[in-house]
């Protein structure tokens, strides 16, 4: 059960528990029970292959809750863009979503960087007074800078 990748595990832990990341800290958790009690070989590709897209599903279906609920409906919305505040969050939203959809192809083929990103998380969350946002938007800010970065080397 103590090998590497649980040593690693345990610094994760750590690390969450003094950022205060309690994503890091429950997603820890859950991967050092599912190893203790040996459901890791079965449930691990499962949540490497489906998990983002589980997560996101779940991202959405929270964020479409208040206009489930009605508290938010056209009314809202038409308020929301009558000022430049308005303009600028929709541009954001859009600006975002974009850049995550690169980062799901990155962490895909190459889920080595989750490792950089979750850590650089941590890191700007214990030592910066960072908020965790997640892997998702790191990496879709990570595959946007490094295409700019193989554009400009061409041109070199």
């Amino acid at each position: 059960m103590f090998n590497q990748s649980t040593l690693f595990l345990i610094i994760l832990l750590l690390l969450g528990y003094f950022g205060k990341n309690q994503s890091i800290i429950i997603s820890v958790y859950i991967l050092l029970g599912l190893q203790l009690f040996k459901f890791d070989a079965k449930l691990f590709p499962f949540i490497q292959e489906r998990g983002m897209s589980i997560g996101v599903t779940i991202i959405t279906l929270s964020v479409l809750i208040p206009i489930a609920t009605g508290e938010i409906g056209f009314t809202e919305l038409l308020e929301s863009i009558r000022n430049y505040y308005g303009w600028i969050a929709l541009g954001s939203g859009l600006f975002v979503s974009i850049v995550a959809r690169g980062g799901l192809g990155l962490l895909a083929n190459d889920p080595h960087l989750t490792t950089a990103l979750v850590m650089g998380t941590i890191l700007a969350v214990v030592f910066l007074q960072g908020v965790a946002v997640g892997p998702l938007i790191g990496a879709g800010i990570a595959y946007m800078i490094m295409n700019i970065v193989d554009y400009v080397m061409k041109l070199l």
